[in-house]
């Protein structure tokens, strides 16, 4: 197993750090010449696994980037928490470049709409964020109230947002109106993450709460539905093809599994001493991914033959969110300022 490979679009420099420093000067075509070949050499292999292929890329220093999302058109859009900002990368240079998004900012979660446009939560100016892809023109969607501690958001089928907050709420924006409603969750603290199945059901995670919350229609009524561990802290949650929620169950070290249809739960528990699941993600062939924020490592699950493989990853990463595109998926570290890509077959 790799422990110590070259990430993508950097090269040493002094004191055995990795910079862009070595592009300085170069032509772009020289500089991806470079590229090519340093990623070239971040493949590996786990015995009886896929090979991966691993790609990190430095964005602004500061910054916090905590979730990353893929738009389909090759740009990869990220959340800079800790400087109010929304960045997009293109992976094909290593170029970034970000658009402030308001007063206090502090964004944790990207999502792209079904228009296109990347669509935030921002807990700092406590509103949700759109921002054209085109003109970088930024609208907000304050919330009613006080500070929910906005976390992530989902579209349903009808194109109409829903979001959770941790101080306790969770709520819906349509586009079409402008208008944010809010309500107040089961059990109080604590949703995270959200999600919505191929049936339209919109679901939620709550860390605090230890539940998944069924969203039942347009007037805030939920179903809550607990997994079989205690005080597990259920964080974030994801679909797959056929309807069942994967969860990251972040205190039990455990990844979840809900089938709506047979009202059944199961439970692995993720390989090493004290593993810590914060993202979770499934991707078109309904294998699952996860962060483990212990390990510093990312982590996919293949559910035919319920084997974990380890993907290592430069540390500190601190990967809290995984989203992706057929092919790859990517996330934010916020431990190092970079996003990662993981490429496979």
């Amino acid at each position: 197993m790799l422990t110590d490979f070259v990430p993508g679009w950097l090269v040493r420099g002094a004191h055995g750090r990795w910079s862009l420093e070595g592009f300085i000067g170069l032509g772009a075509a020289a500089a991806a010449l470079i590229a090519v070949a340093i990623s070239a050499n971040q493949s590996w292999s786990a015995e009886g696994q896929t090979p991966f292929t691993v790609q990190e890329f430095a964005v602004q220093n500061g910054g916090g980037p905590h979730d990353a999302a893929p738009d389909g058109s090759g740009r990869v859009w990220y959340t800079g928490q800790r400087d109010g900002t929304l960045g997009q990368l293109d992976p094909e240079t290593g170029a970034y470049s970000t658009v402030s998004l308001g007063p206090n900012s502090a964004p944790h979660g990207v999502i792209i709409g079904p228009d296109g446009a990347p669509w935030v939560t921002d807990g700092g100016q406590n509103a949700i964020v759109r921002v054209d892809p085109v003109s970088l023109a930024v609208d907000v969607f304050p919330l009613p109230g006080g500070p929910a501690n906005l976390n992530t958001a989902t579209f349903d089928h009808r194109g109409v947002l829903w979001f959770t907050g941790q101080n306790g709420v969770f709520g819906r924006l349509d586009p079409a109106e402008g208008v944010v409603r809010t309500w107040d969750a089961p059990r109080g603290r604590g949703p995270y993450g959200i999600c919505t199945a191929p049936d339209g059901t919109v679901y939620f995670a709550s860390l605090a709460g230890s539940y998944i919350g069924r969203i039942d229609g347009d007037d805030g009524s939920v179903t809550v539905l607990a997994p079989p561990t205690p005080g597990q802290g259920a964080r974030r949650l994801w679909p797959d093809s056929a309807g069942r929620l994967w969860i990251s169950e972040y205190n039990a070290g455990q990844l979840g599994r809900y089938d709506p249809a047979a009202g059944a739960w199961t439970e692995w528990r993720l390989p090493g001493d004290n593993p810590r699941p914060y993202a979770v993600y499934v991707d078109e062939r309904d294998r699952v991914w996860l962060s483990d924020t212990a390990a510093d490592t990312l982590v996919r699950f293949d559910p035919e033959t319920e084997e974990f493989a380890t993907i290592p990853i430069s540390r500190p990463s601190n990967v809290a969110q995984l989203a992706g595109a057929p092919g790859v998926i990517w996330g934010a570290e916020r431990g190092r300022d970079h996003l990662v890509s993981v490429h496979y077959d």
